[in-house]
């Protein structure tokens, strides 16, 4: 019989476990500790009360009743004992005691546990080049250091800062920072992309330009060498060097450093104790959140779980995750079965005015686990066309060349409702391997305020399926762009004369603009224009305004025996919504 559970560690998985233990078993004695006197505090919000959005610090760490969720609050209203200052040492499986050191008072003690749920949560990394530890160089972890950056912008200290790395926490500091204190932002990262573990290229790109238009310089594939300063005065520059290569070292200068490479799982304890770990180094756990001690239970940001669309071991630093497991831990350790099976990494973020969303595998991913993937783009209203806050939302689906399973999604648009909405629809779906007819028939709700009578989610598996059973030949955006720069292509627009004028005017030589309601009457044009520029050998690239008439012009000249032909996926819309306008 469990009598006596000791949680290690109160941020988000320990206090969810605590909380949902007591509702379901009054009696069970219940200690959390942690070695931070600020605990239970939203960490996902930190950039939002650097960025103002969050008025109060205090805000991070209270309920939706203005309670403040510390030590008197868990004791009086949830009905258990938190710890705070005190530190886990080490764990004696053999005798189940935590050794802990209580920092306050100096002194070593002991804590005995039948059950124990290790929630260590995660360290920022910083990487080993000088000048990583110097003052002013921050790490965004916890509210010390959300006090600390907001404090040095607030009194007038920070004109310049620089931000090292482009994943999610890098992206909402370089928006915080811009967007409330107009602080000019550099944001250095060694892949070529922002947010390299959760979006493909193309989709990347939709949200470089978004940061570009809104003041943000973004330096992809540099490396940083070091951080110039000292400890009296703090930094005054980084000095960053060409990831592809070349020797040219360039000094950017600031007065405040924002690291955002990446978190390391707090396993340390867990190794220490024999417990095993994953090749992430996270603590590794069955379904029930056991770890390789049956009587030991973990989960959060220290854990690591299946990716089940890959199969593979992955750590996800997420709240929403530690919420979920921490119920199924509590039930488990009152004597029940759930089970928490795995992540298939479904994401957001918003991006100034801007939201994106992913769930499953990218591009990338799902060629480095084994698959062949294939994949379309569309853009498409997200309200019915005729609605006046429609906006233009950009999709991706992925799937499986052979098996046609859908392996991920990804979305961008302005209203960060209708694309968190969207992603949500095919996010529960991707751990079953469903074929891609199930997102083409996917039951949504409608109503022309929120959504089109053919989803964009329909949409996008209609697309995708049209690419696998053949009739669809499509190609990529950036690979259009390129080989436009290199003026080697022609290029059918069936847009109206009006949208496509500017373009002929450009392009003369490439081209040709029959709009889709003249396309039949005026097909020999074609191959009139195309004759001696070896047509048969070269695609003809078909565009429009987002996809549709582009891919029915394809059709109709596949019926004519014209089949070297390529649709640009997403047409003028993704064009403009990755590069610059054309003309």
């Amino acid at each position: 019989m469990v009598e006596k559970v000791v949680i290690i560690g109160a941020v988000a998985l320990g206090p969810k476990v605590a909380c949902r233990l007591r509702r379901i078993n009054p009696e069970i004695d219940i200690t959390v500790i942690d070695r931070d006197s600020l605990i239970s505090y939203g960490g996902c919000g930190i950039p939002y009360y650097v960025g103002g959005d969050v008025a109060e610090l205090e805000g991070l760490y209270s309920t939706i009743a203005h309670a403040k969720r510390d030590v008197p609050f868990f004791r009086n209203v949830k009905g258990f004992n938190v710890l705070t200052r005190v530190e886990a040492l080490a764990i004696k499986r053999s005798e189940k005691k935590v050794v802990v050191r209580y920092l306050d008072e100096d002194r070593d003690g002991e804590l005995n546990y039948d059950k124990l749920v290790i929630a260590t949560g995660a360290t920022p990394m910083r990487p080993p080049f000088p000048g990583s530890d110097l003052p002013k160089v921050h790490v965004v972890s916890n509210l010390h250091h959300a006090s600390a950056i907001k404090n040095a912008i607030a009194n007038g200290e920070v004109e310049h800062a620089v931000v090292i790395g482009a994943g999610a926490i890098g992206i909402e500091m370089a928006e915080a920072l811009t967007d409330l204190w107009g602080i000019e932002i550099t944001v250095v990262e060694m892949a070529d992309q922002v947010l390299p573990q959760a979006l493909g290229k193309d989709m990347a790109r939709i949200v470089e330009k978004k940061l570009e238009d809104r003041g943000v310089k973004l330096l992809l594939s540099q490396k940083v060498m070091r951080i110039n300063g000292d400890l009296d005065n703090g930094v005054h520059s980084v000095e960053i060097a060409d990831q592809l290569g070349k020797t040219t070292e360039t000094s950017l200068p600031c007065d405040m450093v924002i690291l955002a490479a990446g978190v390391r799982p707090n396993s340390e304890l867990a190794v220490a104790a024999g417990l095993a770990v994953g090749k992430n180094r996270g603590i590794l756990v069955n379904r029930c959140m056991q770890t390789t001690d049956p009587d030991i239970f973990s989960g959060g940001d220290c854990a690591e779980f299946a990716n089940l669309v890959s199969g593979l071991d992955c750590v996800m630093p997420l709240g929403s995750l530690a919420n979920r497991q921490g119920r199924v831990i509590a039930t488990n350790i009152n004597g029940g079965n759930d089970q928490f099976p795995g992540s298939v990494g479904t994401f957001c973020i918003k991006v100034f005015d801007m939201g994106v969303a992913k769930a499953g595998l990218t591009f990338a991913q799902a060629q480095a686990a084994g698959f062949d993937p294939v994949q379309a783009v569309v853009a498409q209203s997200d309200r019915a066309h005729f609605f006046p806050d429609a906006e233009f939302m950009f999709m991706k689906l992925i799937a499986d060349r052979k098996t046609r399973t859908v392996l991920g999604v990804e979305a961008a648009g302005p209203q960060g409702d209708a694309v968190k909405a969207r992603v949500d629809a095919v996010a529960p779906l991707l751990k079953f391997g469903v074929d891609v007819s199930e997102i083409c028939n996917l039951e949504v709700s409608y109503s022309p305020p929120y959504a089109s009578a053919m989803d964009v989610v329909n949409n996008a598996g209609n697309v995708l399926d049209n690419t696998l059973n053949g009739s669809l030949r499509a190609i990529d955006t950036f690979e259009f762009i390129e080989l436009l720069k290199q003026g080697d292509i022609n290029v059918l627009d069936v847009r109206s004369s009006v949208q496509a004028a500017s373009f002929v005017q450009k392009y003369p030589a490439q081209w040709i603009n029959i709009p889709q309601d003249e396309l039949r009457e005026r097909f020999g044009e074609i191959t009139e224009k195309l004759s001696g520029k070896m047509a048969e050998k070269s695609p003809l690239y078909i565009i429009c305004g987002t996809g549709p008439r582009s891919y029915e012009a394809q059709v109709f000249l596949n019926s004519k025996g014209m089949i070297n032909t390529r649709n640009v996926q997403g047409g003028y819309g993704m064009v403009l919504a990755i590069h610059p306008p054309l003309v």
